[in-house]
């Protein structure tokens, strides 16, 4: 199976131990605490659950910053986008070496994690600018994650965690939301080596159904896992619970068995575009998956972003950065003459997804079903 990245083995920050767990509960009580932005918490149900491995816990200013301008933390590893956890008020937990974490998304803000303070650090206006900038290509207050990271605070703590639950996934979304770890047993479970993972924050149409089929295809997988994005959305995106009995009607309908497994984590999402394409294979690298389907306007919003944007990203990285691999995807159309969705090839150059023939497939069906590019 892949490696995780950056580690040889998941470094899921749960507490799984019962009697640790009680005691860091009962520790927890009597510590200085502080409630968390909904993108703080949901970066510590990541940390929890082995997506955001290797990574110890939430991002100092200097790795953050450095993750925003290059990609990879003052000690070298490729990360697309600062995991941190900034506020506007300090006042409770000024001084103290060990805090407790509340979250904001359960009712009576229960604790969600014990954090060993690193250090607490004033975020200045231009070093808040660049970071914005560099993750979302844009300072548009409009753009909905430019927003809620403009409204998350100035103050970052940082330093390693204790995760000790998955705040109201685990317990809303029973039997969809799944950890790294867990997904990766189910893999090695049913013996699948090569796997495709799509990402996915609404319902699945036609197209995106018959571009999971191409990429088992083309990349001769054993199986696919569709992966939604369970937390925070924008205004008017449809809820996790629809999206969720939608996806598995289709699965159940449409897709073989035992070839699609359908699960979901726990984030917020960032309308990051190419920056959040990286981060998604990140933590599909984590959960086991070998390849990633990027297709248009991956994790965009708006206008923001050029349609390939976040396939072009990749072919950006120095070597080594990710092992899991991108199947780039194109625009679709419905061929009334071979009755079916294929994909057309505007022309452009096509990224290696580990199948040398992708490209010259695809132009081949969409010759073969009089479709051409304009």
């Amino acid at each position: 199976m892949i490696n995780p990245h950056g580690a040889e083995a998941l470094n899921a920050r749960i507490v799984s131990n019962v009697t640790e767990h009680q005691a860091l509960m009962q520790e927890a009580e009597g510590l200085p605490s502080m409630v968390l932005n909904s993108a703080a918490a949901a970066n510590a149900v990541m940390l929890g659950a082995g997506y955001f491995t290797p990574l110890n816990g939430f991002m100092n200013l200097a790795d953050a910053m450095s993750v925003a301008t290059d990609m990879q933390t003052s000690d070298g590893l490729f990360w697309p986008v600062p995991v941190l956890n900034l506020t506007d008020d300090v006042s409770d937990i000024e001084g103290a070496s060990r805090i407790a974490l509340r979250d904001p998304n359960v009712e009576g803000n229960p604790v969600l994690a014990v954090m060993d303070v690193e250090n607490t650090e004033e975020v200045s206006q231009e070093q808040l600018d660049i970071m914005i900038e560099q993750v979302f290509a844009t300072s548009d207050p409009s753009h909905p994650g430019v927003a809620a990271f403009q409204s998350a605070g100035r103050f970052c703590i940082s330093g390693d965690i204790q995760v000790l639950n998955y705040s109201y996934f685990a317990t809303e979304f029973e039997g969809t939301f799944k950890t790294a770890v867990e997904i990766r047993d189910e893999i090695s479970e049913r013996g699948w080596e090569r796997v495709v993972a799509f990402q996915t924050r609404n319902p699945m149409h036609l197209a995106h159904e018959e571009l999971c089929r191409m990429a088992k295809e083309r990349l001769q997988a054993d199986g696919i896992v569709i992966h939604m994005l369970l937390g925070k959305l924008k205004e008017g995106d449809i809820p996790a619970s629809v999206r969720d009995a939608c996806i598995r009607k289709m699965v159940d309908i449409y897709f073989p068995e035992n070839t699609v497994m359908v699960n979901g984590y726990g984030f917020d999402m960032l309308y990051a575009g190419p920056r959040e394409a990286l981060l998604h294979a990140v933590f599909r690298q984590n959960m086991g998956a070998t390849h990633l389907i990027v297709g248009r306007d991956h994790a965009g919003v708006g206008s923001y972003y050029g349609p390939f944007d976040a396939q072009a990203i990749f072919e950006t990285l120095p070597a080594g950065s990710l092992e899991i691999e991108i199947f780039a995807a194109d625009h679709t159309a419905w061929s009334k003459k071979l009755n079916r969705v294929v994909m057309i090839h505007a022309g452009r150059l096509r990224f290696s997804v580990g199948h040398q023939s992708q490209g010259n497939a695809e132009r081949g069906h969409c010759a073969a079903a009089g479709v051409f590019p304009s």
